[in-house]
């Protein structure tokens, strides 16, 4: 164990032991020169015959950014330990809260955990999966403000599909799913979802999670619906719990609607409605009450539509329910934005055939009097929502790469769009006056004139590649913006020679190229310029090619600049 008062890394001074698990020991440290407290927790790995320290998964979780966990600014490896410098955060944990105060408020349980859902959401995102695996109130801390934060990672792993089983199973027993347990198990998304449900009942039970039950068993006063949720969170069979942490998330803001108290007050009203008490009353009331039914009916069913696409088993299935989603109210962006994101992008492609079925589904005329798109336009900021995510899917992940087309009209939205971040209009920009040129270049009109010369094509070329493009938008359209330049040198040169662009003009495009992935790249942490390496390299033989092309081609003429 560290030394209170010691100083590690000659900048952090040890204050006190502010924690201990069955792994490690957490400290309160003290950044002098910064005035800033940190926690410190220290992993003493030769106590621990099957643990082995997996710097590749520290590093994973160093680049993790969340409201509701800690940031891990840094890594210290010891002879003997590994110490991880993080965010210290300020509250009491739900543990001590629950050991003071026992059960808590029903109200305040849901709200916690429908913040721990979105933080379990994603890292279940990342890739891979991350997978906490130790769901438990000594590791939720409640801040002052009301928030929750996830602490502790220690039990945390990727998910690796290709695995039969966890390598280790950790866990603390009476929290953890079966599969931890198991010879042939290995713990997904669904394992946090028991974790979570297990941590939910001793909350809202004041039970220890060894006794686990229907909540209304201890406590009556509970939501049925509640009840409900719990119990599927912690089926034994993972096949049988919610199959994703935003499936769980929706059941947990809708539990009312499961409760069966709920249920007899909608048949209630729903059979008082139908009571005549004064026809002409009844007409005039009963049309305003039944409007506002189906409108609640519709939002209803709309969810349950998207939710269904979420647990579809077949892709047929999926896509299907999405579109009734949109034939029921064609003006809500979610179900176009999730057919996009999830029925059609999942596969990190937009083939051509998923383009047909987007635009037919757009063109289709769900209420009879105009187009799904058309009613979609009244949703303006929904609409240019969906236009910006489609333009970044055809110009990036268009299965006919060279068609940048289809890109065009949908960031000419964006590009002017009143409710997008100004980096995605920035970027909406930008590539509209690439996707323009593919629509316009070599094409003349009746009087047999250019619309747009090689010359401009070249200047704006130039311009779009200029400057700090991962300062000023990020590392990925900086790459799209070079490669654009340099495969058109490589199929345009005679074009652009003839048009009075010079052979070092082209040089010094390569050679400014090359200095921004040396400079402007060099910012990046490992892990973001790992995903991008290939890309680079890719780049960079583009860029010895386009020199020769360029150089071939002035040769042949007799114009080689010296």
């Amino acid at each position: 164990m560290l030394e209170i008062g010691s100083v590690v890394d000659e900048k952090y001074k040890i204050l006190n032991v502010i924690g201990k698990g069955g792994m490690s020991v957490v400290y309160l440290a003290m950044n002098e020169k910064a005035n800033k407290p940190w926690a410190i927790k220290e992993v003493i790995k030769n106590d621990y015959k099957d643990f082995n320290v997996d710097k590749k998964e520290i590093e994973m979780m160093k680049k993790l950014k969340h409201s509701h966990l800690p940031s891990i600014i840094d890594v210290i490896e010891g002879g003997n330990s590994l110490l991880i410098v993080m965010d210290y955060v300020e509250g009491r944990s739900l543990d001590d809260l629950f050991v003071e105060h026992g059960a808590q408020p029903q109200d305040t349980v849901i709200d916690w955990a429908k913040q721990l859902c979105d933080v379990l959401s994603y890292l279940h995102s990342q890739n891979p999966p991350i997978i906490y695996r130790d769901m438990k109130p000594a590791n939720v801390m409640l801040r002052p403000d009301g928030n929750v934060m996830l602490i502790d990672f220690g039990a945390a792993r990727e998910y690796k599909p290709q695995n039969l089983k966890d390598t280790i199973s950790l866990g603390t027993r009476g929290y953890a799913a079966p599969e931890q347990y198991r010879e042939d198990g290995q713990s997904d998304a669904r394992t946090d979802i028991y974790c979570l449900g297990v941590m939910l009942f001793q909350l809202l039970t004041g039970m220890n999670p060894h006794e686990l039950q229907p909540i209304r068993n201890i406590k009556p006063e509970l939501s049925s619906g509640l009840e409900a949720i719990i119990a599927k969170c912690t089926q034994v069979n993972k096949e049988d719990r919610y199959q994703s942490c935003a499936e769980l998330l929706y059941a947990l803001e809708h539990y009312w609607e499961l409760d069966s108290a709920y249920r007899k007050q909608q048949k209630k009203k729903l059979i008082t409605f139908l009571v005549p008490a004064g026809m002409s009353v009844f007409f005039g009331i009963g049309a305003l009450a039944f409007g506002m039914l189906e409108s609640r009916t519709r939002s209803s069913n709309y969810d349950a539509y998207l939710l269904a696409a979420q647990n579809s088993t077949t892709k047929e299935d999926e896509i299907e329910n999405f579109q009734r989603a949109i034939r029921l109210n064609p003006s809500r962006e979610e179900g176009y934005l999730e057919l996009l994101a999830d029925g059609f992008l999942d596969d990190n492609l937009l083939s051509v055939e998923e383009s047909e079925q987007l635009r037919a589904i757009l063109i289709d005329y769900g209420d009879g009097n105009q187009t799904n798109e058309r009613t979609f336009q009244s949703n303006q900021e929904g609409y240019e929502r969906f236009a910006y995510e489609a333009g970044i899917a055809y110009y990036y992940k268009f299965e006919e790469k060279s068609n940048k087309k289809n890109a065009k009209g949908y960031f000419e939205i964006a590009a002017d769009s009143e409710y997008l971040e100004s980096y995605q209009t920035e970027r909406a920009k930008r590539l509209y006056k690439i996707s323009e040129y593919y629509s316009k270049v070599g094409i003349v009109d009746e009087a047999g004139d250019a619309s747009v010369t090689y010359r401009d094509y070249w200047n704006d070329l130039v311009a779009l590649s200029g400057g700090n493009l991962v300062e000023m938008d990020n590392a990925r359209t900086a790459l799209v913006m070079y490669e654009e330049l340099v495969s058109q040198m490589i199929s345009r040169t005679t074009e652009f020679k003839n048009a009075g662009v010079e052979q070092q003009e082209m040089l010094l495009q390569l050679e400014q190229i090359k200095e921004h992935l040396d400079s402007d790249f060099s910012s990046l942490d490992e892990s973001n310029r790992a995903v991008l390496e290939e890309e680079m390299q890719v780049l960079l033989e583009d860029m010895k090619k386009a020199e020769r092309m360029v150089e071939s081609a002035y040769r042949q003429t007799g114009e080689v600049e010296s």
